[in-house]
C-alpha cells in the first residue's frame, strides 16, 4: 500500500428484502467493482444479506440458514480478490440471535462482530429479534461443518499483513449513537479504521445530524470512519431509507453520497493512514486515554490485500522508478487533502474570514505585550515589502485597540545599496496613509564605515556585504526603540524562519515578532484583505499603495538594483514560496517522509503554472526545491532556537518554546538520502 494510502468504499447495493440469493449476488458484484476501482476495504449496510426490515421473518429458520449460506457464497465467489469486505447478516449462536458484521477476505470469513447496543424505541424494535453480546458469548463460531472456527466477539482487531497502520474494527448503526460507542474502545486499542454497517432511516433533519455524528466520531477517535447506510431497497411500511454513506478522517468529511442516490453507486475515498498515526502521536492525551481503556482481551486477525495497481502496473505495486505518470496520479486521485496551498483557504469568503481571524490574533498578541511592558510606542523597520507592511498594519490595529495615537508608531525606512525608489516611495506612502510617524535613516555611510573597520571590499557582494546591512538596520531600530520607550516589532515570517532566510542578529531579531507564525503564502492574502478593507473604508491612498506593494517582487534589496529595478529576487535564490510552504506544512504538521512529501507535491503541483517562474512546475523542479528545503531547514535551526516571542495563529509554528524543539546540529543525511533515491523525471 503505497505511502499508507488506503482506498475505501461504501456501497448500498440494490437489495430485495428476504431474498438472500439475490442480495448475495449484488454484494459480490459490488465487491468486484470496488476491487477493480482500487479499493482495498469495502463496507456494506447493516443486515444487507437479508435486508434490515425483515421483521418477524428473522425468527424463520429458513431465512437464517439462507443468510449463513449467502455469507459463505460471498466468501467463495470473491476468493480471488485481495480486498477486505464487511457485510451484515443475522447469525444464531448457541441459541442466541445476533445482528453481526462479518469480515471476508480471499475466500475466508475472518471474524464476526456483533452489534452491542440494540435499539428498542421509536420505530426501532430490534430487541424483539436480536440480543446484545453479553459476557457469556463464545469466542468463536462455526459457520459450517467443514470450515474452521471463526473468531467472534466485540474485542477483535483486523490487521493487514504488510501495512501496520491498516487496522480495522466495526460497530453497527446504533452503536455510534450511544454515549460510549464501541468504536471509541476500538480506536483506543489500535484500530485506525472503523467500519459502521448501518440501517438508519431517513426523517427530516437526520442527515445533517448523521453527518455531524460521523465527523465527530472520526475527530475524537482520531480515525477513519467508513459509514455505510441502507439504501432505498429497504424502504417499506413506515420507514424510508436513503443510502446516506459517509467517509470521514480525523474530523473532516472525505466523501459523502447524495440521499436517495442510485442503488449500487459506490462511494470511494483515499484515506491517508499516516495522518491518523501522526495525529495520535501528536495528541498525547490520546495515549493517556489508551492507558485508561487498554484491553488485553483484544484479539488480532491478520489479513492480506492486493497492492493497489489501478490497472496501470504490476501487482507488486507502484513506485516512482517504474510507474507511469497516470498510475501515480491515480494512486491518490481521491485524496481531497492534496491542496497546493494548505495555509490558504479556497474561496474569497473563506479567505477573508481566515485573514480577519489571523490579523486579530496577531494584533491581540501585540496588545498584550505592549500593555505588559508598558511600552510607550513601537518601532517598525519599513522596507516597502510585504512582511514589514503587514507588521506595520498589525501594529496600527493593536494601537487602535489600546486607544493609543498612531503617531506613537515609528516607521523607520533605512535605504542602502539595494533600495529602489519604488519600495522607498511605498514605505513613505504607507506610513503617511496610516497616520504613523516616519523617519528615514540612510545607512550607506554607516555600513561603508563598518566595511572599512573590518576590511570588507565594498565591491565584493558576498554574504558579509548583505548581512552588514541587515545588522546595521537592526541596531538602528533597537536604539531608536530605546530612545522612544518602544518595542521593536519583528517583520520576519514563518517561511523565512523555516528556510533561515534571515540574518542572524539582524532581521532575525526583534522584541516581538508579529509575523512569526504567518507563512509567506498567507502574508500576501492578509495584505490583500487589508487593502480591500481600506478600500471599503474610503482610504483610497492606503489601498493603492498596498496594491502596489502586492505587485512588487519579494526581495531583501541587499544588492544594487539593475537599471533602477530590483535585481535580487528571493524566490529565484531559495525557490518558490508556494512550494516551500507546501513542504513546510506536510513536514511539520504531518511528519511525512521526504518521498511522501514529494509524492503529494507532484499530486498538487505537477503541470501547474509556476508562480514567478516561466513555465510549469516539473517533477525535477519540485524535487530540486524539496532538497533545498531540507538542507536549509536543518542547517538554520540555530536561528530559530533564539527567535523572539510571537503570536501563534495556526497549527504549524516554529517557536522553540512551544512547538518545535530541534537540536541545532541535527543531521539532514537521513532525509536527503531518501530524496536521492527518487527520480524526478518519472
Amino acid at each position: 500500500m503505497k505511502y499508507s494510502i488506503l482506498r475505501a468504499a461504501a456501497v448500498s447495493p440494490s437489495l430485495i428484502v428476504a431474498d438472500c440469493a439475490y442480495n448475495a449476488g449484488q454484494i459480490v458484484s459490488c465487491i468486484r467493482e470496488a476491487h477493480a476501482k482500487g479499493a482495498r476495504l469495502v463496507v456494506f449496510p447493516e443486515l444487507c444479506i437479508t435486508g434490515y426490515t425483515c421483521g418477524d421473518l428473522f425468527a424463520q429458520d429458513s431465512l437464517m440458514k439462507a443468510a449463513r449460506n449467502a455469507l459463505l457464497r460471498i466468501a467463495d465467489e470473491t476468493k480471488d480478490l485481495g480486498i477486505l469486505s464487511v457485510v451484515g447478516l443475522p447469525l444464531a449462536v448457541d441459541g442466541v440471535r445476533y445482528n453481526v458484521a462479518a469480515f471476508v477476505n480471499k475466500g475466508v470469513v475472518l471474524s464476526i462482530m456483533p452489534k452491542v447496543y440494540i435499539p428498542n424505541y421509536g420505530e426501532f424494535y430490534e430487541r424483539r429479534w436480536f440480543s446484545p453480546p453479553l459476557r457469556s458469548v463464545p469466542d468463536s463460531v462455526y459457520l459450517s461443518d467443514d470450515l474452521c472456527e471463526v473468531p467472534f466477539g466485540v474485542n477483535i482487531m483486523l490487521q493487514e499483513k504488510d501495512e501496520l497502520l491498516f487496522k480495522v474494527a466495526a460497530e453497527i448503526c446504533e452503536d455510534a449513537w450511544t454515549p460510549f460507542s464501541p468504536s471509541v474502545r476500538h480506536a483506543l486499542n489500535g484500530a485506525s479504521v472503523i467500519a459502521n454497517l448501518s440501517a438508519s432511516n431517513e426523517v427530516v433533519g437526520k442527515a445533517e445530524y448523521r453527518r455531524k455524528l460521523v465527523s465527530s466520531l472520526s475527530a475524537k477517535e482520531i480515525s477513519a470512519y467508513v459509514y455505510c447506510d441502507a439504501g432505498r431497497g429497504e424502504s417499506t411500511t413506515d420507514m424510508v431509507f436513503s443510502g446516506h454513506n459517509i467517509i470521514a478522517l480525523n474530523g473532516s468529511l472525505l466523501a459523502e453520497s447524495a440521499l436517495f442516490d442510485d442503488c449500487g453507486k459506490m462511494l470511494l475515498a483515499d484515506i491517508d493512514l499516516e495522518r491518523i498515526a501522526q495525529d495520535r502521536l501528536r495528541t498525547t492525551t490520546f495515549a493517556s486515554c489508551r492507558e485508561d481503556f487498554a484491553d488485553d482481551s483484544y484479539r488480532t486477525v491478520i489479513f492480506e490485500v492486493d497492492e493497489n495497481s489501478f490497472g496501470a502496473g504490476p501487482a507488486a505495486g507502484i513506485g516512482f522508478q517504474s510507474a507511469s505518470r497516470q498510475s501515480v496520479d491515480q494512486l491518490g486521485s481521491l485524496l481531497p487533502a492534496v491542496d497546493p496551498h494548505p495555509f490558504v483557504p479556497e474561496g474569497r469568503e473563506a479567505r477573508s474570514a481566515r485573514s480577519l481571524a489571523v490579523i486579530e490574533m496577531q494584533a491581540e498578541g501585540l496588545v498584550k505585550r505592549l500593555s505588559h511592558v508598558g511600552a510607550k510606542g513601537a518601532v517598525v523597520g519599513l522596507s516597502g515589502g510585504l512582511d514589514s507592511t503587514l507588521a506595520l498594519l498589525v501594529t496600527c490595529r493593536a494601537f487602535d485597540k489600546l486607544g493609543l495615537d498612531r503617531k506613537g508608531i515609528l516607521a523607520v525606512t533605512m535605504p542602502c545599496f539595494g533600495t529602489t525608489s519604488r519600495t522607498k516611495g511605498n514605505a513613505w506612502s504607507l506610513a503617511e496613509s496610516t497616520g504613523c510617524t516616519i523617519k528615514e535613516v540612510d545607512i550607506k555611510e554607516s555600513v561603508l564605515s563598518h566595511f572599512r573597520d573590518i576590511g570588507q571590499d565594498q565591491e565584493t557582494h558576498d554574504v558579509t556585504y548583505e548581512n552588514s546591512q541587515a545588522r546595521e538596520r537592526t541596531q538602528v531600530l533597537m536604539d531608536m526603540a530605546n530612545q522612544t520607550g518602544g518595542l521593536v516589532i519583528g517583520t520576519g515570517d514563518l517561511s523565512e524562519l523555516a528556510l533561515g532566510w534571515c540574518t542572524y542578529n539582524g532581521d532575525q531579531m526583534s522584541m516581538y515578532g508579529v509575523n512569526a507564525s504567518i507563512p509567506k503564502s498567507l502574508v500576501r492574502h492578509l495584505v490583500a484583505y487589508l487593502s480591500d478593507e481600506a478600500e471599503g473604508k474610503g482610504e483610497a491612498r492606503l489601498a493603492a499603495v498596498l496594491r502596489d506593494i502586492l505587485a512588487t517582487p519579494v526581495s531583501p534589496e541587499l544588492l544594487p538594483p539593475s537599471a533602477g529595478e530590483i535585481s535580487q529576487k528571493t524566490e529565484e535564490i531559495v525557490g518558490p514560496y508556494e512550494l516551500h510552504d507546501f513542504f513546510l506544512y506536510n513536514v511539520l504538521r504531518w511528519g511525512f517522509s521526504p518521498s511522501k512529501v514529494y509524492f503529494l507535491a507532484r499530486m498538487a503541483f505537477s503541470g501547474r503554472a509556476a508562480q514567478d517562474f516561466e513555465g510549469t512546475y516539473t517533477d525535477d523542479m519540485i524535487l530540486r526545491w524539496l532538497k533545498v528545503f531540507y538542507r536549509r531547514f536543518f542547517a538554520q535551526q540555530f536561528k530559530r532556537s533564539c527567535m523572539p516571542d510571537g503570536a501563534k495563529v495556526g497549527t504549524v509554528s516554529l517557536s522553540p518554546r512551544g512547538d518545535w524543539r530541534m537540536p541545532s546540529d541535527a543531521s539532514a543525511a537521513l532525509w536527503l538520502g531518501e530524496l536521492e533515491t527518487l527520480d524526478g523525471s518519472k
